[in-house]
């Protein structure tokens, strides 16, 4: 069975066993569906170019669907599946099969004071899907082949606009977009659970 597969990666998140944190110690708590399809026997993986808003700490980036838990949230799992149907429209609770989720993560974004916690759930889909409805929250949706960043075909490296100054930071490339900082980090968990000897060189 090929280690990238939807039933080896299903396996293998079935046999991981995530770090889990005690979400009552974070101001806020978020979650991101990280979304798998196979196509032409290829793994592919979903994601929102952010559009650009005044205020978004992310604005502009290529990220996984998700957002913040809202109240209404039975849990952290409901939150990613709410915010992908609201973001692009895509049910997965009709749509989607839940195969587990990856580490919980504490993250302090850059120029903030923000203690956040948050945590990616892995889905997988069929590839007839009916068509996404981006939101205004989101610019496009774009699919990435899995084994081309996995095996660092896709690497690359771009200066990107941080803390007023340009910077060099490394990421994978998809569609000519980006994808680095938070989204990087969490491929990099996710890749690390399907493969334990898993590196990547950010040199």
């Amino acid at each position: 069975m090929a280690i990238l597969s939807l039933p080896r990666i299903e396996q293998r998140l079935r046999e991981h066993r995530p770090v889990v944190l005690d979400t009552g110690g974070f101001s806020r708590q978020a979650a991101v569906a990280a979304i798998l399809r196979e196509r032409d026997g290829v793994t592919e993986a979903l994601f929102i170019k952010r559009a650009q808003r005044p205020g978004d700490l992310w604005s502009g980036h290529m990220a996984f669907p998700g957002g913040h838990w809202e109240p209404g949230d039975a849990d952290l799992a409901t939150t990613a599946m709410r915010e992908t149907r609201e973001e692009i429209g895509l049910d997965l609770e009709r749509h989607g099969r839940l195969l587990g989720h990856l580490d919980y993560m504490n993250v302090n974004p850059i120029g903030t004071s923000i203690d956040m916690l948050i945590v990616p759930f892995v889905f997988a889909v069929d590839d007839d899907l009916p068509a996404v409805r981006p939101n205004h929250e989101v610019a496009a949706v774009l699919w990435g082949s899995v084994p081309d960043m996995f095996h660092g075909r896709s690497a690359t490296r771009r200066d990107m606009h941080v803390r007023g100054g340009m910077h060099p930071f490394p990421g994978y490339d998809v569609q000519n977009e980006i994808v680095w900082g938070l989204t990087y980090r969490m491929l990099h968990g996710f890749f690390a659970v399907l493969d334990p000897d898993w590196r990547i060189d950010d040199d």
